[in-house]
């Protein structure tokens, strides 16, 4: 069954072929839609093998894949208004964990999830691998907020020992 134009309202940056890239750090730019079976309970995924942004103190670029992966409530965001949100990072000035907590709590403000996460793989730079890790989760979904920091906590431990 297709989306009524009603629920899809409020999505504008699919299908227009005119969209500018973001210069600057664009939280105003994510976009969501109604979520159509918020009564199951299941995971959202996105990869963002480009990442970049920018040392804030030497201006130097940083590299990461990004995965952001939750569980919807009421409200979904919309993969193109990520990707141009995320790409919106590129001449933003901050230290990969706070790139991360940013993501994280931007699509918290914005969707009000059951559960959500975001990884941040970056790639190495003066010979040290950051890979920052955070999460949210309301009152229902307190304890996988805290297995998955202690899955992430052991990547990160296991990740340094290869």
């Amino acid at each position: 069954m297709s989306r009524t134009d009603q629920q899809l309202e409020g999505v504008t940056l699919l299908g227009d072929t005119r969209v500018k890239y973001p210069t600057e750090y664009a939280p105003e730019i994510l976009e969501t839609f109604i979520n159509k079976h918020p009564e199951n309970e299941y995971v959202v995924s996105f990869t963002c093998p480009e990442f970049t942004s920018l040392c804030p103190k030497t201006g130097q670029p940083d590299f990461a894949k990004i995965i952001i992966s939750y569980i919807p409530r009421e409200k979904m965001v919309e993969s193109k208004s990520l990707k141009l949100y995320l790409f919106s990072f590129r001449n933003h000035g901050d230290f990969h964990e706070d790139c991360i907590n940013i993501i994280m709590k931007d699509l918290v403000a914005l969707m009000d999830p059951k559960y959500l996460e975001v990884l941040g793989l970056f790639t190495p730079r003066g010979g040290i691998a950051i890979y920052p890790f955070a999460n949210y989760g309301d009152a229902e979904h307190q304890a996988m907020v805290q297995q998955r920091r202690m899955q992430a906590f052991e990547y990160g431990i296991n990740s340094q020992m290869k």
